[in-house]
């Protein structure tokens, strides 16, 4: 009893600080997002082109963050717990919470092109796990494919009409040239308290995970499958409640699958680049089969279905209650 107590009373300190950690990443995430968004709409960037680039980029740079600093530091699976389990968790938690808030419809048509990429991508992963090693030729074909999805995606919002007219003209007539500069000035530099706050945030964060993973006795995965993956992902369901508000379905579940393709790669794709690392075959065994089961669930519902009601959150919800059990 009184070696419990110790082990608990040990972990507070380090728990504090990943709970600082984390919310420096979900601070610095909203700034470099708002600052973002505001130099895209100055340089007239689409807003559909906004929402799947821009959104989807910025509510995964915590995982970029964590990953980076995880790996650099000889962590390797905290950075892939944190991306498979973020993976898991948009969807099983996040998607579900937003699905018995409100149910939603949504033509497959609508996101096929990233339904496609994404399953394209796990596959990968499939075949990389069973290698063994995330080599650098890799991550550079992962961030090859990101630009060239980034690409497509401005061609159909352009194709669809989504051409605006920038920021500036507008702000030129009435501000002047001065104003909009100021503007552009004050975007730059929430972009880059962001990234300063991202960097902090991640440094904190990792040190408290090592400290609770050694304090538990659990291996560095688990903690990235659950206490990293849950906390990146609370952008996401910022994003989603506002969806909710606005009555914006395709927005919604865009950013849930927009944010595990940028997950896959980007996050992962960086990271090998960068530093190539190695792949525990527990992966095979358990954790990406369940990631690939709940992207199937949805892409079933929407193909099938073309709506996703409050019992597909239910269903969401209790498997991915489930698959924390299993860990646990």
């Amino acid at each position: 009893m009184g070696r419990r107590l110790t082990i608990t009373a040990s972990l507070i300190l380090p728990l504090l600080i990943s709970l600082a950690g984390l919310v420096l990443l979900l601070a610095g995430g909203e700034l470099l997002v708002g600052g973002a968004r505001d130099l895209a709409r100055h340089w007239g960037m689409p807003s559909l082109l906004i929402g799947l680039t821009v959104v989807a980029f910025g509510t995964s740079v915590p995982e970029l963050f964590i990953s980076l600093a995880a790996t650099w530091r000889g962590h390797p699976e905290i950075m892939l717990g944190n991306v498979i389990g973020s993976n898991i968790a948009n969807i099983g938690l996040i998607l579900a919470i937003s699905l018995l808030l409100v149910p939603l419809r949504l033509g497959l048509r609508t996101v096929a092109a990233e339904m496609l990429l994404l399953h394209l991508a796990t596959a990968a992963l499939f075949g990389l796990t069973w290698y063994g090693f995330f080599p650098r030729w890799a991550g550079g074909l992962c961030v090859a494919a990101l630009l060239a999805y980034t690409v497509m995606a401005y061609w159909r919002a352009a194709g669809q009409g989504e051409g605006e007219t920038p920021a500036e003209e507008g702000e030129q007539a009435s501000s002047g040239t001065e104003a909009v500069a100021r503007g552009q000035l004050v975007a730059l530099a929430l972009v880059l308290a962001g990234l300063a706050a991202l960097a902090a945030g991640a440094e904190l964060f990792l040190r408290g995970a090592v400290e609770i993973a050694r304090g538990l006795g659990v291996s560095e995965l688990v903690i990235g499958l659950t206490l990293a993956a849950i906390g990146t992902s609370l952008p996401e369901l910022a994003t989603c409640f506002a969806a909710i508000r606005q009555r914006q379905d395709a927005l919604l579940v865009g950013n849930i699958i927009g944010s595990n393709l940028f997950n896959l790669l980007m996050v992962m794709g960086v990271t090998a680049s960068l530093l190539p690392f190695t792949l525990p075959e527990v992966l095979l065994q358990r954790d990406l089969p369940v990631m690939l089961l709940f992207s199937l669930v949805l892409l079933t519902a929407i193909a099938v279905r073309g709506r996703l009601d409050r019992v597909l959150g239910v269903v969401l919800l209790t498997g991915y209650a489930a698959y924390l059990y299993w860990l646990i």
